[in-house]
């Protein structure tokens, strides 16, 4: 008998009589299906949504390439306009979090996760053509609105194709695209910042929104052709890959004999997800991180500025802390997933970045200042793929899963209309008191991490106890069955 013969099926039973689901297939045949599934889910799925995301931050953060390039001059903008373009976009960001994470299923991730691209692609090639401060503001806004969706939805949907113990380094994967985008970005405004001026483009700012808007656009259009809705649909699967990957999903999610995630919506599920004591320990410890991750990709030009470089060179000087940090990122998310932890490792990558903000306040040598914004972008950027994962990991039913993940970006991404504020042009070149501030919130998530850690120990302490028993059968993150990963 072939493999193609063979079950590769989930053996189910009753929900009274439930145990476990294996796999009745031999188990070296098992793990060669399962790495041929994998390959083909990392190849063909994990590409294109890394890829939507680099133009995602990229576009969102080209605006301090711009600035470096003349932006503020040719708008006409004081430095507190300046911030307030930015932090208008963190508004808008946050509110389409949600509601776009809950809407993605019914208008599925193929269609819907690319038409935002398509439409924040358009928005950001507009800016290039905008004449004062009040057009800029409309266009961050509308910029804000489409780019809110990407993020929380690939989560969502990465955690549809992936199972709990495979997530955190697809994960950091993709978010390595949003330090790629930093070194990505840095050599694309140097490059496009030769494009000669014209009667309409007049500065070299423009040519940056123009160009990157336009391949944001066509890489929303190919998304649409690459990514499938979910692993039983994929056609680049064969029909015994969809069932292996079906059913394999179905084990990771298995809780007390219930294989299947209810599927109906309940506003309890959104309310249990909002009210969770995991959610508001990750999300506040996701938000003091991101105050410190966009105001450092949104100030690096800046910085690197204030140590001597200029034009083209400063752009290219903000390269290699990105490259750097998208290598240790991805690293410590293999570890992530290797080791089975989220928040422990948290706890060695920050203190990294505490101590480049630390250093870096404090010294007059502009060649260890360099030197720190390597550790800066290291210890924030490995932090990040863990904390993305930990909270999905340990949300059980889908629409508690969706309510929680989206939560914690509403809430974390606040810290963009905070990083706004924190670098403003009177800090001039030291910036002492805005390293220490992003130095203190650092230091204030390694704290809320630790707390979550502790928390998620209790429960599963709790759980061996007996103590949360009468959820049994219950199918969620409350049964026994369904351990907290630290």
């Amino acid at each position: 008998m072939n493999m193609s013969d063979k079950a590769v099926r989930v053996v189910s039973h009753s929900v009274q009589n439930a145990s476990k689901p294996t796999y009745e297939v031999d188990d070296t045949e098992t793990k060669a299906l399962t790495r041929r599934v994998l390959w083909k889910l990392d190849t063909r799925v994990l590409p294109p949504i890394a890829i939507l995301y680099l133009c995602n931050f990229f576009d969102r953060s080209n605006v301090g390439n711009a600035k470096i390039l003349g932006l503020e001059d040719d708008l006409h903008l004081t430095n507190h306009h300046y911030a307030v373009a930015l932090s208008i976009f963190y508004v808008f960001y946050v509110v389409s979090d949600l509601p776009s994470n809950l809407f993605l299923k019914t208008a599925t991730p193929r269609l819907w996760l690319p038409i935002l691209a398509i439409l924040w692609g358009i928005v950001v090639m507009c800016i290039g053509f905008v004449r004062n401060f009040a057009e800029f503001v409309v266009v961050r806004s509308l910029l804000g609105i489409f780019e809110g969706g990407l993020y929380p939805g690939s989560l969502l949907y990465l955690s549809m194709m992936y199972t709990k113990e495979e997530l955190a380094l697809r994960v950091g994967i993709f978010y390595s695209s949003a330090s790629l985008s930093g070194a990505f970005g840095g050599l694309l405004a140097s490059g496009l910042s030769h494009i000669p001026k014209t009667s309409v483009v007049d500065w070299k700012w423009r040519w940056i929104m123009i160009i990157e808007g336009i391949l944001t656009i066509l890489c929303g259009i190919g998304a649409i052709f690459l990514i499938p809705n979910s692993v039983e649909t994929a056609t680049f699967l064969t029909p015994t890959e969809r069932s292996h990957a079906s059913a394999r999903l179905k084990a990771s999610n298995y809780i007390s004999g219930s294989l299947i995630e209810p599927e109906r919506f309940q506003w309890s599920e959104v309310i249990r997800g909002i009210l969770s004591p995991q959610l508001w320990l990750n999300a506040t410890a996701y938000f003091a991180i991101c105050c410190a991750l966009y105001s450092f990709s949104l100030f690096l030009p800046s910085i690197i500025v204030s140590l001597g470089y200029s034009g083209s060179k400063a752009q290219l000087m903000t390269v290699p802390p990105y490259a750097v940090a998208a290598v240790t990122g991805t690293f410590v998310a293999f570890l992530s997933d290797r080791l089975r932890l989220r928040g422990v490792l948290v706890l060695f990558t920050l203190p990294l970045a505490v101590i480049g903000y630390a250093v870096i306040a404090r010294v007059d040598s502009n060649s260890v200042k360099y030197g720190m914004t390597f550790l800066m972008a290291v210890g924030i950027y490995s932090s990040v793929p863990p904390i993305l994962v930990w909270l999905l990991n340990n949300s059980a039913g889908h629409y508690k899963r969706a309510t929680s993940g989206a939560m914690q970006l509403v809430i974390a991404n606040c810290g963009g209309i905070v990083a706004a504020f924190l670098y403003p042009n009177d800090q001039k070149p030291v910036y002492y008191e805005s390293h220490n501030i992003v130095m203190g919130c650092l230091c204030y998530a390694w704290v809320a991490v630790l707390l979550n850690i502790l928390y998620c120990w209790k429960v599963n302490k709790d759980k061996v106890e007996g103590k949360y028993d009468k959820y049994i059968g219950y199918g969620d993150d409350r049964d026994p069955s369904f351990k907290m990963i630290l």
